[in-house]
């Protein structure tokens, strides 16, 4: 059974901690999440803060998110 997704604040909270010298491992083992989410939480921090040059920030996600459900609808509505 998969659980619930983590909330924004606690992953950015996550992030945060392990921008200030905390380790994703130890961060892991003192609450719930994967080493492995802890890590995508602070690479998707670090794009969100412009520190990464690749990947989509957070809201350019949300956008294109919004871009595409926009194309299938119209496509939906071409079709009638």
């Amino acid at each position: 059974m998969s659980r619930p997704p983590y909330p924004p604040e606690f992953r950015r909270q996550m992030a945060e901690l392990v921008l200030a010298d905390r380790s994703p491992e130890e961060l892991a083992k003192e609450f719930e999440p994967t080493t492995q989410s802890i890590r995508i939480w602070v690479a998707q921090a670090e794009r969100d803060e412009g520190r990464r040059d690749y990947g989509l920030a957070s809201a350019e996600k949300d956008e294109l998110a919004r871009l595409r459900r926009e194309v299938r609808q119209l496509r939906e509505e071409r079709k009638i």
